[in-house]
């Protein structure tokens, strides 16, 4: 018989911890180890106990969620999944901090059993319980690319300086760590508009955003219809809608989901093959599943230049993996080195 999943909770709300007993212990596929009120009672059991995954909120008293995690992730690194209310740009900002430390992912704090919301987002909470207690977590911590150390960067294959005209980044889990140390490393004034697909819970879009934005050189939007890409700006694809690049502006589409997202990778990626052809620069980053590979797949038959994330720097070496598979990508690149190339790519001199 299979082991059951052993989860930690940890929320300061005797209300919310008892409904995410409920919910949990509901699931087959989990046994509750301990529900804990405080992340210094949580940091004591992991003293003595090994939870495969941790659910953990944001705001507590003492140690906050963010705080905590980063003494997690550097003394007993667990799969955490941050469980937080969508209340203010504070708690969403803690959220976000977290997961750049090392959190996994994060999903909104359910509501009571009487909400016509209650089946749908305690579904989203026990399925990310459960695909996240299989990640494979090393120590970390909020600069987590600073331990890498210097990368050397290798000679570039057949590429053209300051022949690319736009990038198209798709990234999972892991992606708000990875992004940070990617956009950080192209520094300010990076010569090429920036289109963006991150998988993460559509209620916290907005939150990120506005995050990514401050911890980042550049001014990030959720992507409008018609918009005319300009460097110095990320583009986001809004929430369950994909982003296209058509005629040289943004397209919001409505379309079915590709390889179980929307927004999608692939459709980002396929666009930037329609429309850029050999000035296209595709990058995929640390993630579950395999969306964006069959789009970098095409912009590396248009003559694109394509990059993954290397193994040893993902969080989860999905969709980088599924990308090589296929021979979708020219280069495969440890996370240090990313930022480097691209800015070779736009000719942007000497590294940073």
């Amino acid at each position: 018989m299979k082991r059951k999943i052993r989860v930690l909770i940890v929320e300061d709300s005797l209300v919310v911890r008892e409904l995410l007993k409920h919910i949990i212990g509901s699931d087959a596929r989990f046994e509750i180890l301990a529900a804990v009120d405080s992340a210094e009672k949580c940091l004591e059991l992991l003293e003595t106990t090994s939870p495969d995954v941790i659910s953990l909120d944001i705001r507590l008293p003492g140690m906050n969620g963010l705080d905590a995690t980063l003494q997690i992730m550097a003394k007993r690194p667990t799969p955490i999944v941050v469980v937080a209310a969508q209340v203010d740009d504070d708690e969403l900002n803690i959220a976000m901090n977290a997961l750049r430390a090392g959190a996994l992912s994060v999903v909104e704090k359910p509501v009571g059993v009487t909400n016509v919301a209650f089946e749908a987002m305690a579904g989203k909470l026990c399925t990310q319980l459960a695909i996240m207690s299989q990640v494979k977590v090393v120590r970390q911590g909020i600069d987590r690319g600073l331990r890498f150390g210097s990368v050397e960067v290798p000679q570039a294959p057949n590429f053209r300086p300051g022949s690319y005209s736009m990038v198209g980044l798709c990234a999972s889990t892991g992606g708000p760590q990875a992004l940070v140390q990617v956009l950080c490393g192209l520094g300010d004034g990076y010569p090429l508009p920036i289109l963006l697909v991150q998988h993460i819970t559509s209620s916290f879009l907005e939150g990120f955003v506005s995050w990514l934005s401050g911890a980042t050189p550049f001014q990030v939007h959720i992507g409008q219809e018609d918009e005319l890409p300009l460097p110095g700006h990320i583009y986001v694809a809004p929430v369950d809608r994909h982003l296209a690049l058509i005629h040289g502006r943004l397209a919001i589409q409505d379309g079915p989901a590709v390889s179980g997202q929307k927004p999608s990778g692939t459709v980002l990626f396929r666009s930037l093959a329609r429309e850029l052809g050999r000035q296209g620069i595709g990058v995929v980053l640390t993630g579950m599943g395999n969306d964006g590979a069959d789009g970098l797949a095409e912009m590396r038959q248009a003559g694109g230049y394509t990059v993954g994330e290397d193994a040893s720097t993902c969080v989860v070496f999905g969709m980088p993996s599924a990308a090589f598979k296929l021979g979708a990508v020219r280069e495969m690149l440890p996370l240090p080195a990313i930022a480097p190339r691209l800015r070779d790519l736009a000719n942007v001199g000497g590294g940073v």
